[in-house]
């Protein structure tokens, strides 16, 4: 089978994955941004890094970029009205969003079964997305609570079915 995009989507699509929504703010006004992140992975312990990726065509990709800063949200399997606004192009996301100013006023979301406040320390063109490199500062966690999972473009429910 050849390599299309469409073909590479749903393949990629076997890969059950994590929902976060990653947040940030505006350096220029401080307002808050987010966005619906599956692309996100840890990439080093020590120093603590993760990652997550942006399509070149984001709206709020220079915000991200010139911020400094930003909140990997790892959502709870009831937060999925999260995933979806903030995965869409409402004007106002943020309204009604339970949040705290984290470091430098980033807003870190409430309920989620995890929080990461990143440091910005490089970004990476890759293809049609950045590469967005942070080092943990700063973690929040539960104990219990399921994640929220995508798989074959659809949300799972805690029992691992569509």
């Amino acid at each position: 089978m050849t390599v299309d995009s469409r073909s590479f989507r749903k393949a990629l699509g076997c890969f059950a994955t994590g929902v976060t929504v990653v947040t940030s703010v505006n350096p220029d006004d401080n307002s808050p941004v987010g966005v619906t992140v599956s692309a996100f992975s840890s990439l080093s312990l020590e120093p603590p890094l993760v990652l997550f990726c942006l399509g070149n065509k984001t709206s709020s990709l220079p915000v991200y970029k010139n911020s400094g800063r930003f909140v990997i949200n790892v959502l709870a399997e009831n937060q999925r009205d999260l995933s979806i606004r903030f995965a869409g192009r409402a004007e106002d996301k943020w309204s009604g969003v339970a949040s705290e100013a984290g470091a430098g006023g980033v807003p870190v979301l409430s309920g989620c079964i995890a929080n990461l406040e990143c440091k910005l320390v490089n970004t990476v063109d890759g293809g049609d997305h950045v590469i967005f490199i942070g080092e943990v500062e700063t973690i929040h966690y539960q104990e219990g609570g399921a994640p929220l999972v995508y798989f074959r473009g659809a949300y799972m429910d805690n029992g691992g079915s569509l």
